[in-house]
């Protein structure tokens, strides 16, 4: 089907946009089928388009609990690590890989290597912070037993996670459980 342009109509228009200088401008445009129905469509003029200015909606990050997580200061962070902070501390850990992170951002995985790497940091790191940083939160609101922590971690394996966890706080998983039973 193609559309071919039959005439302007001003005197009865459903949109009008104003430009800079106040005066109303009619956006109502009439398309004639080439099987002699007629369609309306309604979009603005081009010197309307110039003159419309679209900002991206506000990210709104929760630079505390980034903060918290990575033990460093949000506002040091790209956009782009950012945003993987925020899908790390979101996401499922098991099947959150880097990847997929890159995929949901949609860019490449090496572009995002490259740009963590501008901020000094790479995804293992950012991982093992979210993973810390949970673990603590986990372990604040009460005891649980190793294997279910690992799991919700995204551990393989429950001996990696307790050799993160003896990393990060310099004591044994089963030391901690003691203090808590």
């Amino acid at each position: 089907m193609t559309l071919k342009f039959a005439r302007q109509f001003p005197q009865s228009p459903s949109v009008t946009t104003t430009s800079r200088d106040g005066s109303r401008i009619a956006s109502h445009q009439t398309c004639e089928t080439a099987q002699g129905g007629s369609a309306e469509a309604t979009r603005p003029p081009r010197r309307a388009l110039a003159t419309l200015s679209i900002s991206p909606p506000e990210e709104s990050f929760d630079y505390e609990q980034i903060t918290l997580a990575t033990r460093r200061s949000a506002q040091t962070f790209s956009r782009t690590t950012l945003k993987v902070i925020q899908l790390l501390l979101a996401g499922d850990l098991s099947r959150l890989r880097s990847d997929t992170i890159a995929d949901e951002l949609r860019i490449s995985p090496t572009t995002l290597r490259r740009r963590l790497r501008a901020d000094t940091v790479c995804y293992q790191e950012l991982l093992d912070c979210v993973r810390q940083y949970r673990c603590e939160k986990q372990l604040g609101q009460g005891w649980l037993p190793g294997k279910t922590l690992a799991w919700d971690l995204g551990y393989a394996e429950v001996n990696s996670f307790y050799r993160a966890f003896k990393r990060w706080t310099g004591f044994n998983y089963s030391d901690v459980k003691m203090q808590f039973v």
